[in-house]
């Protein structure tokens, strides 16, 4: 055996550790969601979701107050009976999907590359998986979140927590992180199949199609941020892509929180609107979200429904997000593959 330092031939003594290594691996990283439908488990994650200080740019001493002494007080309940509405047999659905897509990646990315999956809030967590990693013996890790337009408060916060548990390593892995992909070639042709897919599957051609993407406050665009010109570009190459001139095109922003004045047009606002001024058949897709999860399941097509016809439209269609079907895969393979180049 060949010392590492000395380069000198020696034998190790008996209780040296063994540490396995020279594996490549990946972790599929999503937002997160409570481990049930109920308000304790609802409290505890919006406790540590709203208590990252990526997602509320606002000081802990005035923040955690009002997010301890109110919000953990009266927002749980409501959240868990949205839930309710969409869990299914498989527990919360963006779990279910993020688990089904790094299942159904292992395969097509084999032997080669370990894959994993973990969520930013609650489990399984992203230290807990890298440490799985890591003790499989893979000394290379590529993070990627499920993300495609960037957001501090989405991609850096996942970023943040993988650094955290690199920070208590003595023995660290190289790790690479997977960019945005919103003008992604794969990521648009992905869109287009999928969404074309569906929009030919529906009952009724619809004279407005909303892509509506995740709001963020408006003060993250004025301090640098660059997701709102990411969600605007892949609503431009998407309706390109597209090319439907039969459909009205409108890119929106949903899941408003708070006082303060957020991304516009807001989603629930435009689809009154739209009602209002006579579009009766409307569809809605989600590009922004890689899976479905209680914004798109619930807010979108239950929701975004009821909004829609109290305003006087009369027929509605949410689109699934590209979850874990062919099209989505195909493009989470090739990203995946171009970012573990010359590791594979």
């Amino acid at each position: 055996m060949t010392d590492a330092f000395s380069g000198t031939d020696q034998q190790l003594p008996a209780d040296h550790i063994t540490v396995k290594s020279g594996r490549v691996g990946l972790l599929l990283v999503n937002l997160g969601t409570p481990e049930a439908p109920e308000k304790g488990a609802v409290r505890r994650y919006l406790g540590e979701f709203l208590s990252d200080k990526r997602v509320i740019e606002i000081p802990s001493l005035l923040w955690q107050p009002i997010l301890r002494g109110i919000i953990l007080n009266t927002r749980p309940a409501k959240s868990a009976a949205a839930y309710r509405k969409v869990w299914s047999e498989r527990g919360s659905p963006l779990a279910a999907i993020t688990a089904q897509q790094a299942e159904l990646l292992q395969p097509r990315l084999g032997d080669g590359v370990m894959v994993e999956w973990a969520m930013r809030y609650g489990n399984p967590s992203i230290p807990a998986k890298l440490e799985a990693l890591k003790q499989a013996g893979c000394d290379r890790i590529l993070l990627a979140p499920l993300y495609p337009q960037y957001c501090g408060a989405t991609s850096a916060t996942v970023v943040d927590k993988a650094s955290e548990w690199l920070g208590d390593k003595r023995s660290q892995p190289a790790m690479r992180t997977l960019p945005p992909y919103y003008d992604d070639p794969a990521y648009i042709s992905a869109l287009t199949k999928d969404i074309g897919g569906q929009l030919d599957t529906l009952e009724f051609t619809p004279e407005v199609l909303l892509l509506s993407f995740h709001g963020m406050p408006q003060r993250t665009l004025e301090l640098g941020d660059p997701y709102h010109c990411h969600c605007q570009k892949t609503a431009r190459l998407l309706e390109t892509a597209l090319a439907r001139s039969d459909i009205r095109m409108r890119a929106t922003f949903q899941s408003r929180f708070g006082r303060a004045k957020w991304l516009e047009p807001a989603t629930d606002a435009v689809l009154a609107e739209e009602a209002a001024k006579g579009t009766r058949r409307l569809a809605i897709a989600a590009p922004g979200f890689s899976a479905d999860c209680l914004e798109t399941l619930e807010e979108l097509a239950i929701q975004g429904r009821e909004q829609f016809e109290a305003a006087g439209g009369k027929q509605f269609a949410a689109l699934e997000c590209l979850n874990a079907r062919e099209p989505g895969m195909a493009m989470l393979e090739a990203i995946m593959r171009r970012e573990l180049a010359g590791w594979l």
